[in-house]
């Protein structure tokens, strides 16, 4: 009887552990702005039920392909749940979507953009992001 306790125990106990650990292992990523990036970057929070955000999505199609080469573009949608995500959130102070940080390519943040804007207000940001 104690065997069958004690493999049944082991049997529920073991993957949950693994569970948490690998979760655990994940959550300790690098932060986006942490990274050892030397090119500008464009930290975008969005939200696939945001308008304002669908807006944004499709200027940023539009125009991120000529800055590619220069410019790094991290998106991050804000309702996944993950550890990395609540942790950029917080780091950012990120209230409302769509939020733009951009970061110089000393990691220091130059501009910060909330809700849509013009598409050439846009491309005149990223064309000085240095």
């Amino acid at each position: 009887m104690k065997k069958n306790i004690i493999t049944v125990l082991l049997v529920l106990i073991v993957p949950i552990v693994a569970y948490i650990l690998l979760n655990h292992s994940n959550s300790s990523m690098v932060g986006v702005a942490d990274a050892k990036v030397t090119k500008p970057q464009v930290i975008k929070f969005t939200s696939s039920m945001c308008l304002d955000c669908q807006e944004m999505n499709k200027i940023i199609k539009e125009v991120y392909p000529q800055f590619k080469d220069r410019i790094v573009l991290t998106e991050i949608p804000v309702q996944d749940g993950k550890t990395f995500t609540q942790e950029q959130i917080k780091k950012y102070n990120v209230t409302l979507v769509p939020t733009i940080i951009m970061l110089d390519s000393n990691g220091q943040q130059v501009r910060r953009i909330e809700g849509a804007i013009p598409k050439d207000e846009f491309v005149r940001y990223l064309e000085g992001l240095k």
